[in-house]
């Protein structure tokens, strides 16, 4: 670049661009084009535009959004201010070496900013300016030119080159004044204007044997160069015939990885000259004659055109040859073949993905189109050979969106990701291009998904059923619950709290759980006869900036214990001591029912199962004892040498695993006949009343025990249906039916004796583990419609001594 001391000149040095804004389609990632316009050679540091301001970004922000451009080229010719977003030259511009020969001159750039990330394409023309002058491929040129050669004979020089474009390129040539010679030019493809010398007049070798001519070449720049050659025409005799060319121009087309020796045509020329005049050798000329040399060889004898070296279409598609047809005259004549090779493309460059911005963390909550990296594809061939497509697997979660000039792409989520599912993702991108056949390339990115908290705890069961037995130790834990979670870290980090607003009774006042590992103890005992079962909600939460969390239903039964001795209802005395008195007529018959001893036991099962035996007797043979009624009759009749007084203790015991008993005692006192007589009466008259009592009690009863029993069946169903428990009165609100329907209620059929036992049932119709209802069958003893009867009165006084109408504790013999 010349650069003078004119104030517009420099002006027009310093900035000489346009600007061009480009608002197409939006897509993520890239939002428009720049394009600004700089000469060659200007000074490093030397402004081109002010990209920041151009494309409308926050300069206050510019160095957190790392402003920077980036170039597809080895040389980094341009860097950004990341302060004030000036993009400057870095480096010495030659358009020359840039573009050679190329209009205009192009440089892609692309200028990236993060935060969120973007890609702007910024292009950049490099404007010629006149820095080279023409030149000559030698000082001095010679030319023998026979004197025969008729006027307006055309003799072709070898032109000047100069590697400026338009008008800074060659322009003219001028040939100092000269009698015999004046000068033409023709345009010839890369050559431009080649000059020609035309004979004006015959010569004449013995007039003038030499005539030296100076031929200047001038470009277009201001102010324009120039350069100089000699020309040296010496005046040939006898041979008076150049070659000729059959052909005007040869041309053909190779492709670029022809092997070396490939042959590519033949140049002929023909002289109608004879002998050694009319012999043709062939030469190559280089266009610019010692400062390249072409990938091809030229048989000097046949004119045949081979390769000798590799060629390349990515360096250069088109080589213009000239062939120097000469005969062996004394003094040679010569022309030039004018030979063009064009270089085909094979598709032998793979393409080149290179990753501009990434984003390697990823929270799986991003939403679908969330951008993770930017990248740049470029193919060093052309046509379809250099069209690439990208694409990345269809299983993953990605996908790429291509920019509106198909350079560059993000890559973009197009689905929900899922960190539980996969926390980490290996996408390859594959770039290929369209050639035949196709190459391709490949490069892996590395994309983790971080963690949100996005799901509740999860518990290992639900509903949870656990099994207590009463009489617990206070304090000590009873159970424990888990929960997990499927998010990491914190948010999977589960604490465990007791619902204490749930409805119901408040017993979780009773209840305290460990928050880190859901044990849960009881701040209490449990009593089976207050509590049978209950229910309550533990609620799981985790521990993420925004927690989740989701409760369980824990459903509790308790377990019966042996905790309970049995309870003397008879005899009971006036001081509420277990002792009773009982009179019988001396003439009674062995078998006479002489009382009966009634007890409760509050336990169910074998814990509620009593059994009756004579701890103390006076005289074994009078007295009996049914050890599962408690009724005492006598083993034989009176005599006179019996006592009148005896003493019975009768230990009534329950089937637990540690028995619990209790103790009763029964004076039975033998009188006369006529002394019971008065008694039997009262008795008889109070029997009566009892009677009518006891039936009406006994309908009730077994009427409730049918409804109930039919409830439970009901009930029973339903759960077995609907696969869920009933719970809505659980914790006893309200009185819980439940004791003993008769100790045994006892019926004969044929030989055998049976004892009913009756099914435990609450208000809730729950079945408690424990509870039995059975048919037992016992060793035959002959009992009386009246004697059954008795029995059920006596159950019915049972209840209602104890306040529990209707109640059913369960009997099960040990054996």
């Amino acid at each position: 670049m010349a650069i003078t001391g004119k104030t517009g000149q420099w002006l027009g040095v310093w900035i000489s661009f346009y600007l061009t804004l480009l608002v197409g389609t939006r897509w993520k990632g890239v939002s428009a084009q720049i394009r600004y316009s700089i000469q060659e050679e200007l000074k490093p540091g030397t402004a081109v535009g002010n990209v920041a301001k151009d494309l409308g970004l926050d300069l206050g922000r510019l160095s957190e959004r790392n402003l920077r451009v980036v170039s597809g080229t080895k040389q980094d010719l341009f860097k950004v201010n990341s302060r004030d977003g000036v993009l400057l030259v870095n480096q010495r511009i030659d358009r020359e070496e840039l573009c050679a020969k190329t209009v205009p001159c192009i440089t892609n750039l692309k200028a990236v900013v993060e935060n969120p990330l973007e890609m702007h394409q910024v292009t950049v023309e490099v404007v010629d300016v006149n820095d080279n002058s023409p030149k000559f491929p030698e000082e001095n040129y010679t030319l023998e030119v026979l004197e025969s050669a008729i006027v307006a004979s055309r003799f072709q020089i070898e032109g000047a080159h100069d590697l400026d474009v338009g008008l800074n390129s060659l322009q003219s040539y001028k040939l100092h004044h000269n009698q015999y010679f004046r000068l033409e030019t023709e345009e010839f493809g890369e050559d431009g204007k080649v000059p020609f010398l035309i004979l004006q007049r015959p010569l004449d070798r013995e007039q003038t044997a030499q005539h030296h001519l100076l031929l200047t070449a001038t470009d277009g720049g201001k102010p324009s160069k120039s350069a100089t050659i000699n020309i040296t025409v010496i005046v040939s005799d006898v041979n008076d015939n150049s070659p000729v060319c059959d052909q005007q121009k040869y041309s053909v087309t190779i492709k670029e990885n022809a092997a070396v020796g490939t042959f590519l045509l033949t140049v002929n020329a023909s002289d109608s000259d004879e002998g050694m005049n009319g012999e043709i050798e062939y030469y190559l000329r280089s266009k610019l004659r010692g400062l390249s040399s072409e990938p091809f060889d030229l048989d000097s004898r046949t004119g045949k055109l081979t390769v000798k070296g590799s060629l390349d279409y990515e360096e250069k598609q088109v080589y213009e040859i000239k062939v120097l047809a000469a005969d062996k005259g004394a003094v040679s004549l010569s022309t030039h073949c004018n030979v063009v090779v064009r270089v085909e493309d094979v598709n032998d460059n793979k393409p080149e993905i290179e990753i501009t911005s990434l984003s390697s963390r990823i929270p799986e909550d991003a939403s679908p189109g969330t951008v993770v990296a930017l990248m740049g594809v470029t193919d060093l061939d052309s046509g379809v050979n250099g069209q690439v497509v990208c694409s990345v697997p269809g299983n993953l979660p990605f996908d790429l969106k291509p920019s509106p000039d198909g350079q560059s792409y993000s890559l973009v989520t197009k689905d929900v990701l899922d960190k539980e599912r996969v926390h980490m993702y290996n996408i390859t991108i594959t770039a290929k291009d369209l050639g035949s056949p196709a190459l391709s390339s490949t490069k892996v990115i590395q994309v983790n998904v971080l963690d949100v908290n996005d799901n509740s705890p999860k518990f290992t069961e639900s509903p949870y059923n656990f099994y207590v037995p009463e009489n617990n130790k206070a304090g000590m834990s009873i159970f424990s619950v888990s929960a997990t979670d499927a998010d990491g870290g914190e948010n999977a980090v589960v604490t465990y709290s007791l619902n204490r607003k749930s409805p119901g009774p408040a017993l979780t006042s009773f209840l305290n759980i460990n928050e880190a590992n859901g044990t849960i103890s009881a701040l209490k005992s449990f009593d089976f006869e207050t509590v049978k079962t209950f229910q309550f909600q533990v609620v799981a939460t985790d521990s993420g900036s925004s927690s989740l969390s989701s409760n369980v239903t824990v459903n509790v039964f308790i377990l019966d214990q042996n905790d309970n001795a049995p309870v003397i209802l008879y005899p009971v005395s006036s001081n509420g001591s277990a002792e009773g008195v009982e009179e019988i007529p001396r003439n009674v018959n062995a078998g006479h029912l002489v009382t009966k001893v009634r007890a409760y036991d509050a336990d169910i099962g074998y814990n509620g199962w009593l059994l009756f035996s004579l701890q103390e007797l006076t005289d074994h043979s009078l007295f009996g004892l049914d050890r599962y009624t408690g009724q005492i009759r006598t083993l034989r009749s009176f005599t006179e040498t019996d006592e009148a007084q005896h003493k019975l203790v009768i230990l009534v015991k329950d089937n637990g695993n540690v028995s619990l008993s209790a103790t009763a005692t029964v004076l039975v006192k033998v009188v006369e006949p006529k002394e019971a007589f008065a008694a039997s009466d009262v008795k008889s008259s109070a029997k009566h009343d009892e009677d009518n009592n006891v039936t009406f009690y006994l309908m009730i009863t077994l009427g409730s025990v049918s409804v109930l029993f039919l409830i439970s069946i009901i009930v029973l169903i339903a759960m077995q249906c609907s696969k869920s428990t009933d719970y809505t009165s659980k914790y006893l609100q309200e009185p819980n039916y439940d004791g003993t329907l008769c100790h045994s209620i006892q019926y004969r059929s044929g030989d055998k004796r049976y004892m009913l036992v009756g099914p435990r049932m609450s208000i809730g119709s729950t079945i408690v583990p424990g509870s039995h209802a059975n048919t037992l069958v016992l060793p035959d003893r002959r009992r009386t419609s009246e004697e059954l009867f008795e029995s059920l009165s006596l159950c019915l006084s049972d209840s209602v001594f104890n306040n529990h109408p209707l109640e059913s504790h369960t009997r099960i013999p040990s054996k």
